[in-house]
């Protein structure tokens, strides 16, 4: 076959060719298997490998679709998602792009909402320490919920039932769909900061009527849950029938099975009220009326036991006449004793007057004084004799008066060794001899022993 009857194809003409064949025929492929090697750029991509017990698949999803995600992806996690086949040219690989991913075998908003359960719960929200008590008979009841509703209609005919005049404040919100969950939340936020001013409602119902997941949904948020933890004022959550549970009600205060059942438990029957007001009003003033009747009897026993005061007034006058004198005679016995004592001491001390002694012991102490000086230069001068005696008697004993006799002293050069024997020095040795006018240097000519 010749060369011009061959079709060439070069590397790029070929992957072209191929990534256009399969982009063709599988346009879009609903596609499921297990998830690894997932990983997630700088970018915000997802990267990840599709995989069988016979076969693999590279795969990617854009951040663009990756955001709408109501769960997170993980290695193992087996899934079912839609994408298109795409061939990557450069390398030469083949993979699809996912458009949409769902887990298998369970919805994502199913996932979604447990994977949210148990952060948050991990997080401490539907802790029961956090949860605060529902007023018994709130001033303001504030209901958080569609305006259209047959739900407002029920809650309002049974709270107007109950206790009729009770105030009722509205906040009309989306309860599914785009822009609920941001209605929701600040409907909170304007509730609490009404809070602070009176008049503020001190009870709160966020309710809807039943539905599916995805109805649902706006109170599975984090947004809606993470709104009701921090409301200061109680929240009762009244979503969806008595089967349906939600993160709202997890959080909230209290779960009411109903928006109907809500309406019921946030207020008491005003009758039964007025009933049991009436029944302690009336044991009341019977028990008033009891004890006035005891007290009455108590005021008759005593007053007929009660002595006419007039005449213990007089009792009591004499009685206060009688402690007067006893009490001034008491005074005047104790001022003429402490007189008596008085003058006694002043008499003791006028004896016993320190002058006189003081002026013999100055003469004492004069003569003692005189004394003292006396013996100091007698002892003086007896030390002054010794230390004369003592002197005379040293400098007999000095090594300098001896020489001055006519002694000398000799010693050997350079050691300064005194010679007592002249068997320590050698002939022709020199030796330093010590006078008392300077000292001689000599040679050794001889020497003799014992004279």
């Amino acid at each position: 076959m010749s060369q011009n009857a061959r079709k060439i194809y070069t590397v790029s003409e070929l992957t072209s060719e191929l990534k256009t064949l399969l982009e063709e025929s599988f346009p879009f492929v609903w596609i499921s298997g297990e998830m690894s090697n997932l990983s997630t750029p700088v970018s915000g991509h997802f990267y990840f490998t599709l995989k069988d017990e016979n076969a693999q698949i590279k795969a990617v999803m854009f951040r663009g679709q990756n955001r709408k995600l109501k769960f997170i992806l993980e290695d193992g996690l087996s899934i079912i998602g839609l994408g298109r086949i795409n061939l990557y040219e450069p390398r030469g690989n083949y993979q699809i792009i996912f458009e949409y991913i769902e887990p298998k075998g369970i919805g994502a908003l199913q996932l979604a909402f447990e994977k949210l359960k148990i952060r948050l719960s991990g997080e401490g929200l539907f802790d029961d320490k956090y949860k605060s008590p529902l007023p018994f008979l709130p001033n303001k009841i504030c209901v958080i919920t569609s305006p259209t509703g047959a739900v407002i209609h029920d809650i309002i005919d049974i709270l107007y039932r109950r206790f009729y005049n009770i105030p009722i404040e509205i906040i009309p919100v989306k309860v599914q769909g785009d822009g609920a969950v941001q209605e929701i939340v600040s409907a909170f936020d304007i509730i609490n900061k009404l809070a602070q001013f009176d008049g503020g409602a001190d009870v709160v119902i966020l309710a809807r009527g039943g539905g599916s997941i995805e109805d649902l949904a706006v109170f599975n948020s984090e947004e809606v849950a993470r709104a009701i933890f921090a409301s200061k004022i109680p929240v009762i959550s009244a979503v969806g029938h008595e089967t349906d549970y939600t993160i709202a009600d997890f959080v909230a205060d209290l779960r009411a099975p109903t928006p109907s059942a809500a309406a019921e438990l946030v207020v008491p029957l005003k009758n039964e009220l007025k009933n049991r007001c009436d029944e302690m009003f009336k044991n009341l003033i019977a028990r008033i009326y009891n004890n006035i009747d005891k007290l009455n009897s108590s005021l008759n026993e005593l007053n007929n036991c009660l002595v006419d005061p007039r005449k213990n007034i007089q009792d009591f006058r004499l009685r206060i006449d009688d402690y007067i004198n006893r009490l001034l005679k008491s005074v005047y016995n104790i001022i003429d004793k402490q007189r008596s004592q008085l003058i006694w001491v002043s008499r003791s001390l006028y004896a016993n007057s320190p002058y006189k002694y003081i002026d013999n012991l100055n003469v004492t102490l004069k003569r003692l004084n005189e004394n003292l000086l006396l013996s100091i230069d007698i002892y003086i001068q007896n030390r002054r004799s010794m230390t004369i005696v003592f002197a005379s008697r040293l400098n007999d004993l000095s090594p300098i008066a001896i020489l001055e006799r006519g002694y000398s002293i000799t010693r050997t050069i350079p050691d300064a060794v005194v010679v007592r024997d002249p068997k320590i020095v050698k002939s022709g040795q020199a030796l330093e001899v010590m006078l008392s006018k300077g000292s001689l240097i000599c040679r050794v000519e001889g020497k003799s022993y014992n004279g």
